[in-house]
């Protein structure tokens, strides 16, 4: 087993997962993160995107190889100790919104923090602080199901970021929102990450997501490439040939 460098708070080497039904998931994946840095995953559906980005966070233990947060092995790490991780140190966006119905959304933004043993009072200021930054505190006294989805994905942000994890899981953020208001959300979500120091592993396929990041990696079929060209828009019929790549070293 041999240590990460000392600049990477994610590295990971050849992760392999497959699937139960036997679908590919990561076929030898291998890439360092560094602190502070915004990097984004690039690749068509069906990359591994989603499952390289649950790999690293520990919510999907790979069949194979090798995962460490701060030098720390999270490959050998038991179940309970990984989600004391992710509750501790990670954030997570979906694309899709998930909130708890019962609560409404500056409750929803303040949970993590107080899962993390902040006071309810800081926890609900933090919170309202980052609504509005996002421009959803109006709603902060509404429930999840009074919001639209772009609304509801505007708080799943906001209650990733409240509680500055040191790395910011986001898989499509801004799948949801419509385009006019994606190009806000996604600065707010870097210039947050930069000024609080937040590493962020973005999945995207969308371009003016990936232009934001630091860096960018690209997977198909599971694996890291250096080019990936995909057919041209459907409507074309000479565009049935299959997407060609060249694999990394």
């Amino acid at each position: 087993m041999v240590a990460p460098p000392d600049n990477d708070v994610l590295w990971a080497r050849a992760l392999h997962h497959r699937y139960d039904d036997g679908s590919p998931g990561l076929s030898g994946v291998s890439l360092g993160v560094r602190e502070g840095e915004i990097l984004a995953v690039g690749g068509p559906r069906g990359s591994g995107k989603t499952t390289l980005l649950r790999c690293l966070s520990g919510l999907l233990p790979a069949k194979s190889g090798e995962v460490w947060f701060n030098s720390v092995p999270v490959h050998t790490m038991s179940p309970v100790a990984r989600e004391r991780l992710r509750r501790d140190h990670f954030g997570w966006i979906d694309p899709e919104p998930v909130l708890v119905p019962e609560l409404n959304v500056r409750e929803n933004t303040a949970l993590p923090l107080m899962l993390r043993g902040t006071d309810r009072r800081r926890a609900r200021t933090a919170a309202l602080e980052w609504l509005e930054r996002l421009d959803i505190g109006d709603k902060a006294r509404r429930h999840p199901g009074e919001l639209t989805q772009a609304e509801r994905q505007r708080v799943c942000i906001a209650r990733a970021l409240a509680p500055a994890p040191a790395v910011l899981f986001a898989d499509e953020p801004t799948a949801p929102l419509y385009r006019v208001d994606r190009g806000h959300v996604l600065r707010t979500l870097t210039t947050a990450a930069r000024s609080h120091g937040i590493t962020v592993v973005l999945a995207t396929q969308d371009p003016q997501t990936a232009a934001l990041a630091d860096r960018t990696v690209s997977l198909l079929d599971g694996r890291r490439v250096r080019t990936v060209h995909l057919p041209p828009v459907a409507g074309a019929a000479e565009t049935e040939g299959r997407a060609a790549c060249s694999l990394s070293v």
